[in-house]
Order: C-alpha cells, then structure tokens, then sequence
C-alpha cells in the first residue's frame, strides 16, 4: 500500500452578506504540507446554491477567479512567497465576499484524487437518484467546459462575454466563453437545436454586430463558433425535426458563423491548446 502524502486544505467560500455570515462553499485549495508550489485549486461546476444564496451572483467572475488563482499559484514558490498571493486576490474579488478558511490537515494518496475526494465531502451538492440528465444547452455547455478544462485552456478563457460591449448598451447575450491569438479573437457559444431554433436565430441576428464592434473595440477579427448537438441527437425520425436543426445552422451560417456538433470539440479544444501555448 502506497505511503499517504501529508497535506492541508482550504476551503474557498461565498459569502453574500458578510454581516449574515451565512456561505456556500466554491472550492478547495489543496497543498503537500510545507510544500506551497504544489498547490492546486478547484472550483464548484454547480453554481445552483450561490444562486439560491444571491440571485445576482456574478457566475462569470467567480469562475474566472478559478483561472486566475491557478495562474497565480504558478508563481508561488518562484516569484511570491507562499499562499499570500491568493489571500490577496481573494481580499480584492467582490468586496470580501469571497473568503478562505483556515487551513486543515489532511492525508492522501495523491494531489488529484485528494481533491475530488475534498470536492465531494465539502463542496459539490449531494446528488439525489431522481436527477435529471442534462440535456439541451445545459448539456452542450458543460461538454464544451469540460473539453476547453482538458485541454488546459479553460482557466486562461474569457467566461460570459457581455455582447453589449461590442453591439450596444442593454444588449442582455453573453457570450460563452472565448480567448484572443495574435490578431483574431474566438468565440464560442453553446446552442441547442433541440425543440426550436430561437437561440440560432437570435446568434445569427447579432454576429454583424459582434463583428463589427470587436473589430471597433478590440481592432481584430471576430470568428464566431456555435455547437450544436449532431443531428442524430435531435431526432432519427421527425422530418420537422431535421428541418428545424438544418433552418437553424443555415441560419447561423448565413452570417459566417462557423457550426461545429459535439463530436467536434476535442479538435476545437486542442487548437486551443495549442494556440494558447499550453
């Protein structure tokens, strides 16, 4: 039986209202004992609690504060002593509404296995047998999350992307996620050609817009990218079915936004990767 590593944990919580101190749990920073370079962070996939907490949570930021937590933990060891660094950003994120515990001590047989194990005991909401498999864009989302975190990319991503930076103000779309290589930036958004073809249409409606106020704002050219369900999934036998998905992705093509299913996001994922040089 393999030695257990000595290690210590914090928790990395929500608090909505400070004065309340009522919290939910987002995340765990785990480390070998003594050891502040091997840290690693994770946070929740499941942000259904903050919600229930405070409506108006900003999702977006919190799941960036993931990503800028990981690329900070980088430099502990090398450019910033110890966990400070983290402290720091978590002091200056939504007005100390977002807090680390004290730390704890732990015993594993490894970094990886240790935080699913942490993730599970104190931060992901317990599963009920009647859950319902997500589907639609829920499901398209959290494929496209999964395959980005893979590649290793997800963490230096923009999350949430206001369309009303780039079309006009009150514009309510946000964009998924997206990154910028040299002189192009990549959009990508999750759209579910299940039931009807409303979210195709609307994506379609504002790509001129996008287009032409990233290359305003941000003086590069915008690729658009949709994913979509393959069209097996949607139906093997309702005509109106197939008719819907094809108006869909004609729709959406028509204004050169590029349609790319489910089985594509691992090649979409590793030109990521490999752009973003990880």
């Amino acid at each position: 039986m393999a030695e257990r590593v000595q290690c210590e944990f914090f928790l990395i919580r929500y608090v909505p209202d400070v004065v309340k101190g009522e919290f939910a749990n987002i995340g765990v920073l785990l480390r070998e004992a003594g050891r502040d370079e091997s840290a690693v962070v994770r946070f929740t996939r499941d942000w259904a609690r903050v919600k229930c907490m405070d409506a108006d949570a900003d999702i977006g930021l919190l799941e960036a504060l993931e990503g800028e937590i990981g690329e900070r933990l980088k430099t502990v060891g090398r450019d910033a002593p110890g966990i400070k660094p983290v402290m720091e950003i978590l002091e200056d994120t939504l007005a100390n509404s977002v807090q680390m515990t004290e730390v704890r001590a732990c015993l594993a047989e490894s970094l990886p296995t240790e935080i699913e194990q942490l993730m599970k005991m104190y931060v992901e909401p317990l599963k009920v047998k009647t859950e319902r498999k997500r589907t639609g864009r829920a499901a398209i989302a959290g494929a496209m999350r999964t395959e980005f975190e893979r590649a290793g990319v997800w963490g230096l991503m923009r999350k949430r992307i206001a369309a009303s930076l780039y079309t006009r103000a009150g514009d309510p779309m946000k964009i998924d996620c997206g990154y910028r290589p040299n002189g192009v930036i990549r959009m990508f958004q999750a759209v579910s050609l299940e039931g009807d073809v409303e979210a195709a249409k609307g994506l379609a409606y504002s790509a001129p817009q996008l287009v032409e106020g990233v290359q305003r704002v941000e003086g590069a050219r915008l690729e658009l990218t949709a994913i979509v369900e393959p069209l097996r999934a949607v139906s093997d036998t309702e005509d109106e079915a197939m008719e819907r998905y094809r108006f869909g992705v004609e729709a959406m093509e028509r204004q050169e936004i590029r349609v790319v299913t489910l089985s594509d996001l691992a090649r979409v994922a590793e030109t990521a990767r490999v752009e973003l040089r990880v």
